[in-house]
């Protein structure tokens, strides 16, 4: 019969639209008339079986029902579902680029903002920018791909706008947030997940060949999509636990963006002790330690407080005090030299001794600043 099916051209590609247990992701209109129109199958149905619409003479309707099973459920997973993003920022342009790439019908993206139209007309020139509600009423797939702060509230209006149906899936690339951020929609009965790319995005075509962890939150049921959906842009997925999101976010914050905090003030740093490129001097000391310590950890770690080197340590205080830097540098400074110190006690790589003279010096640079303010007063 599957292969009676398949030389009248009669395979399926609402299949195409399910999950592993067969349930609908497009929808519950099991009753839509397809028209007049060449054969197609209804993709919204949510049947167990799958609809075919075959032409008879004089173009009488008739339906004609095959089994999803064997060689059919087999081929359902070969199509993908269509999705449509909601934001075109740096990620939601470049994932939805992405997801085209590998094969995922885009519906659409929405973005009204000039950069955001910018992303659109350079990674996605010949995609239709939709409004969020249409982009929900014509998706299997929905990516919310805005700012963590505005995500509750964008899917609060999409719920309310009635454009969400039951069983379509609803993704967020938010870190920081987990499943309760689209609890709103999931109460109308959408499967939630979480999708967070591990990556900093520029926006542009140079992120398109890039391949992060996806640090992803989901149901049981949802897992598989989740897991498809990361193989297909060829990353990594890690699962967060929905009361770990934050930490897991915070963790990535203070590696990637307060590593940019850092680097920007060592340069600062070297200009001021006349380097004319700081970015040289430091582009392979800093691609040596990052390397190393991603490979290594703690036992990566080099320089004057590892070693005890007191007097140096010193000698960086008084300089710091001495040149014309910002009060943030400075403090930045000293309290990685006071994490730095703690680590490699912790290790046995410095002795109490040792870092507890460390912290001296650093505590009295702190006393110094707190004095020169009070006189200042």
């Amino acid at each position: 019969m599957v292969r009676d099916a398949q030389r009248r051209g009669a395979a399926c590609a609402t299949a195409d639209h399910r999950d592993a247990d067969g349930r609908g992701a497009g929808g519950d209109d099991d009753d839509a008339d397809p028209g007049l129109t060449p054969p197609v199958c209804d993709p919204r149905h949510t049947s167990k079986h799958c609809r075919r619409f075959v032409p008879t003479v004089g173009w009488t309707r008739q339906f004609v029902w095959y089994p999803l099973a064997g060689l059919e459920r087999k081929a359902s997973h070969m199509t993908h579902l269509s999705l449509g993003v909601i934001g075109a920022g740096r990620v939601g342009a470049v994932l939805a680029a992405r997801f085209r790439t590998a094969g995922y019908p885009l519906v659409g993206v929405s973005g009204r903002s000039p950069a955001s139209l910018l992303r659109i007309s350079n990674l996605l020139p010949d995609v239709d920018v939709l409004t969020p509600t249409e982009l929900a009423r014509a998706s299997d797939i929905l990516v919310l791909a805005v700012p963590d702060d505005d995500l509750i509230a964008v899917a609060e209006e999409l719920a309310a706008s009635g454009a969400v149906r039951p069983g379509q899936y609803v993704l967020h690339t938010s870190g920081r947030h987990g499943l309760d951020a689209l609890a709103s929609l999931t109460r109308l009965g959408a499967r939630p997940i979480a999708f967070h790319p591990a990556m900093t995005f520029s926006g542009t075509p140079v992120d398109l060949d890039r391949s992060p962890v996806f640090g992803l939150t989901a149901d049981p049921a949802e897992r598989p999509l989740a897991e498809e959906l990361v193989a297909a842009l060829g990353g990594t997925p890690m699962w967060v636990a929905e009361a770990d999101r934050a930490l897991y976010h915070a963790a990535l914050a203070h590696g990637a963006n307060h590593l940019v905090t850092l680097v920007a003030q060592s340069m600062d740093l070297l200009r001021t002790a006349g380097a004319d490129d700081p970015a040289a001097v430091l582009r392979p000391l800093l691609a040596a330690a990052l390397d190393n310590v991603l490979a290594y950890g703690d036992a990566a770690l080099t320089g004057p407080v590892v070693r005890g080197d007191i007097t140096t340590i010193r000698a960086h205080v008084d300089a710091l005090a001495a040149a014309d830097v910002d009060d943030a540098t400075v403090d930045a400074y000293l309290e990685l030299a006071r994490a730095t110190a703690g680590r490699a006690e912790v290790d046995g790589r410095l002795a109490a001794s040792q870092a507890s003279t460390i912290r001296q010096v650093l505590d009295e640079a702190d006393w110094d600043t707190l004095a020169e303010i009070a006189a200042g007063i």
